[in-house]
């Protein structure tokens, strides 16, 4: 048979790998920054880069530019060559390129301008949530047109992650992101409270789960044995761990709200699913390791396969800890604290991050045909990466479980130790410095990566069209099957291979997300709950700008430390017109949902104005813009109009009323501060702000009433 002549697409390679490293570096900076932010608040400058505003720029940015990148990168350079084509088309490859930057721009610049939906990996707004769509479909059709033209009938087990990573992000993004716009840059979420904690955490799980692991998984599966000139340890391992893992992995998202107000059955299937988990997730790191075998000695001496090692060996612990998590007993130490921000770096570092570093070490000398321009720098970014991640980690660890058991702690007289949430803050400061150390490390290696790719850049030159030939790929006849395993038959089936995902990922969602939007007693309601008034919507949507859930939990969990020192805890009906839902995944600061009349509304102020004036020793930023800042209620008639189509009770017709109504309750809260010797326009954003702080909790009986 003839061979076939042809060319793989290098460039489009070489432009992912070096917007990897970009991004990877400034995504890296960021959270070096908000560390610092943690140990002081003279590190946030108001208001485009306090911590609430950057910190999701930091998740946005290593998660979707950092490894966003790092995954086309690998993709596009081992699709290629197990299908032995070139990619379906240059010009959606340089759509896809150009596209995905232009997503990371604009999170860049929207972010810190406090444009954001505030649901946790999915900040982006609805103008940028379509453009994601319209670029991922672009990577799909490339993908699926360079699988079809393939001239290697086997479907290797990479691709197969590959093909569940497209089509799940696919499904998870345009579920969550259903929205309604208010205006071009604001929208709000049409699921509310519970329903909206389901549907955002069904997604945050899983774009762990199908963003920074499945289509990693691909990568090992290609680039270890290649590395390590080693076949894979376990075919049948291998369909194991795929199959099982993406069944399993898209039920588990309940886990982050156990002992919440999220109905116990559905808790209890994300707890099942979870611990089943540690089954395939530890199949799959068996096979990546024990892929190794015989080369060891390799290892010691191949830097490139020390990042392989260490990134293997960090899924597999993140992927035990994370089921581990997920036991109701285990969580009501975890959650809220500095424990889950260790686990999710074990993974963010040294999962995702050392993968991509050996990648770039190995890649970016054969796309430029030379060799790395320093072995040393490469060993030392090694072992100042590795001490990175675990001066990262361990402090926070501890710092993790100091917050537990002070949270907890009663004396013997049976009231709170730590009454003072400030005490536990002071306390675990130390930890907070470690970990930024330990950041400054793991970006100095990035650094040092950056410098010796560069320089190994400008020694060679770049192939962009590596020539290469292959046979044509011969259809086969009805007759003809393939020997050998039955799953051999689906790997020549990519459209069914698609479809079988497709259906076993669409089970789980389904099962947990249609009950709660259908079935009304999932969420009981609660005849004193009422709708915001026109102030306390737009000072929730200032909260939200604000990034205030960032520190600031609203879920009090029914345990006995947290009702005594915050209140009744928190019921399903309360949340019914919380669009979208606020209740946080970390206490760095109390919890608020029974803040309402708590303190007098010129606490509030001198709260924002100085946060130190009211809490000593407090970490949160200075909020004095808000006093100077003029109140937009141009937008509050559009507000009241989309909230009333999502089934917010308003009276027709009050779109028109909502800024006279507004007004009147500002002008009651300026007067208030007034008693208190504080003269402040009614018109100004803080006004809104303390309308919010003061509205919450108070529907429920037994709260006192707000004071404005």
């Amino acid at each position: 048979m003839t061979n076939e002549k042809f060319s793989y697409d290098n460039k489009i390679v070489r432009n992912f790998a070096i917007a990897t490293i970009i991004w990877g570096i400034v995504g890296m900076l960021v959270g070096l920054i908000i560390a610092l932010q943690l140990t002081s608040s003279r590190f946030d400058i108001a208001p485009y880069l306090n911590f609430g505003r950057i910190r999701p720029l930091h998740t946005n940015a290593v998660i979707f530019a950092f490894v966003g990148n790092g995954i086309f990168m690998g993709l596009y350079y081992s699709l290629q060559r197990l299908m032995k084509a070139r990619m379906f088309s240059d010009l959606l490859s340089k759509l896809h390129f150009w596209g995905w930057q232009l997503i990371i721009v604009s999170a860049a610049i929207t972010l810190p301008l406090g444009i954001t939906t505030s649901k946790e990996y999915a900040e982006l707004e609805w103008p940028i949530d379509i453009m994601i769509t319209l670029v991922w479909v672009i990577f799909a059709i490339n993908m699926f047109g360079t699988i079809i033209k393939r001239r290697e009938r086997h479907l290797y087990v990479a691709v197969w992650f590959y093909i569940a990573t497209v089509v799940t992000v696919a499904v998870l993004h345009i579920v969550n992101s259903i929205e309604l716009p208010v205006t071009f840059l604001k929208s709000y979420s049409v699921y509310a409270g519970v329903q909206d904690a389901l549907v955002q955490w069904w997604y945050g799980h899983n774009a762990v789960a199908f963003f920074l692991t499945t289509p990693y998984l691909g990568l090992m599966y290609y680039f270890v044995p290649k590395i390590a000139n080693r076949p894979v340890y376990s075919y049948r391992l291998s369909i194991i761990h795929f199959w099982a893992l993406i069944f399993l992995y898209i039920w588990a998202g309940p886990h982050h709200l156990l002992y919440t107000s999220l109905p116990d059955w559905a808790q209890s299937l994300g707890v099942v699913f979870s611990v089943m988990l540690i089954a395939p997730s530890w199949g799959g790191m068996i096979n990546g390791l024990l892929t190794l075998r015989g080369a060891w000695d390799k290892v010691r001496e191949d830097v490139v396969l020390k990042f392989m090692v260490v990134a293997v060996t960090a899924y597999g612990m993140s992927t035990f800890e994370g089921p581990m998590l997920a036991l109701k007993n285990v969580n009501a130490i975890s959650h809220f604290t500095d424990w889950t921000i260790a686990h999710v770096h074990v993974g963010g570092l040294g999962w995702n991050g050392f993968l991509t570093f050996g990648i770039l070490y190995w890649l970016i000398p054969k796309l430029y045909n030379t060799k790395l321009h320093s072995r040393k720098l490469a060993n030392f970014h090694f072992w100042i990466g590795t001490m990175g991640i675990l001066f990262y980690a361990i402090p926070m660890y501890w710092a993790g479980f100091t917050q537990s058991l002070m949270w907890k702690d009663f004396t013997p007289d049976g009231v709170l130790k730590y009454p003072n949430f400030l005490e536990t803050v002071v306390q675990i400061l130390p930890m907070y410095r470690l970990r930024a150390f330990g950041g400054f490390l793991y970006l100095t290696g990035a650094l040092v990566m950056g410098y010796n790719l560069l320089k190994t850049i400008k020694a060679g030159s770049l192939v962009a069209n590596e020539e290469a030939e292959a046979p044509a790929l011969v259809k086969l006849s009805s007759s003809e099957t393939p020997h050998g395993h039955w799953h051999r038959k689906l790997e020549r089936r990519p459209i069914q291979m698609l479809l079988l995902a497709t259906v076993l990922i669409l089970i789980g969602g389904m099962v947990e997300i249609i009950p709660m939007l259908t079935v009304k007693s999932n969420i009981p309601t609660i005849s004193s709950v009422k709708p915001y008034t026109p102030l306390e919507l737009q000072g929730r949507d200032i909260y939200i700008r604000e990034g205030c859930y960032t520190c600031h939990s609203q879920m009090i969990r029914p345990f006995r430390s947290e009702t005594e020192r915050y209140g009744e805890y928190s019921k399903a009906g309360e949340f019914v017109y919380d669009h979208p839902f606020q209740w946080g995944s970390k206490r760095t600061g109390p919890d608020l949902q029974r803040e309402g009349g708590k303190y007098p509304n010129s606490w509030h102020f001198n709260h924002m104005m100085d946060p130190t004036t009211m809490s000593p020793n407090s970490l949160m930023p200075a909020y004095e813009f808000l006093i100077n800042n003029d109140l937009d209620i141009s937008t509050t008639p559009a507000k009241i109009r989309v909230m009333k189509k999502l089934g917010v009770p308003y009276a027709d017709g009050y779109d028109a009323q909502a800024n006279a109504d507004l007004a009147k309750q500002a002008e009651g809260i300026a007067d208030d501060l007034k008693k208190s010797g504080i003269k402040v326009d009614r018109r100004k954003e803080i006004i809104a702000l303390i309308a919010y702080l003061q509205r919450l909790g108070i529907d429920i009986k037994g709260n006192k009433t707000a004071q404005n």
